[in-house]
């Protein structure tokens, strides 16, 4: 994969988000935001964002069709039993990114908010080299998008407990927050 940037930490990214046509020229330019994975899952046609929706849960780690899997019931997980182990490293199971390639750690998106300096918001986010935009996210609940335009969700490969850690940010503040696993969250890339 061609298409990289080095970012303020000196890490090597993919420059736009999985799914994307091109890289951001703005916190809400549509053709950016890419694709939203739920967590662990492969790209097996879900992420899309118009994917149909199922509320049966999978037992494996593929679930075998390319419907976004529903749940309003805890753990808030598409897969039944849970599966830590699916997107550790560029070896990781159901691994999305491109060969050499994988999510951050919630270390690493901590390292590149804590270079925004004074604007830790969408606009740092933009600003700094990753020029990541607002992509939104999908409801766990009904497959239903939320907030396009308005915030960006970004996983990590880290879990904690029954859920995993994600980078946030809307046009007031950015942070780490903890989602649900059956989140449809944006994807970002990292060089191993």
């Amino acid at each position: 994969y061609a298409n990289t940037v080095v970012s303020t930490t000196g890490k090597i990214w993919m420059d736009r988000n999985l799914g994307a046509s091109q890289v951001a020229t703005s916190s809400t330019d549509a053709a950016s935001y890419g694709d939203l994975y739920q967590w662990g899952r492969g790209t097996d046609g879900h992420q899309i964002r118009t994917s149909g929706t199922t509320a049966t849960l999978s037992s494996t780690d593929n679930p075998g069709d390319g419907n976004f899997i529903t749940t309003s019931a805890a753990p808030y997980d598409w897969r039944s039993p849970q599966n830590t182990n699916l997107w550790q490293g560029v070896n990781g199971v159901n691994n999305p990114c491109p060969s050499g390639y994988r999510l951050p750690t919630e270390t690493e998106w901590e390292a590149e908010r804590a270079t925004w300096s004074s604007n830790n918001n969408a606009a740092g986010a933009f600003a700094s080299p990753l020029k990541l935009p607002m992509a939104g996210y999908r409801d766990n609940s009904n497959g239903s998008l939320v907030d396009v335009g308005a915030d960006g969700y970004y996983w990590s490969s880290t879990v904690y407990t029954t859920y995993s850690p994600y980078l946030y940010f809307d046009s007031s503040y950015a942070s780490m927050g903890t989602g649900y696993r059956a989140f449809g969250l944006a994807v970002r890339c990292l060089k191993d």
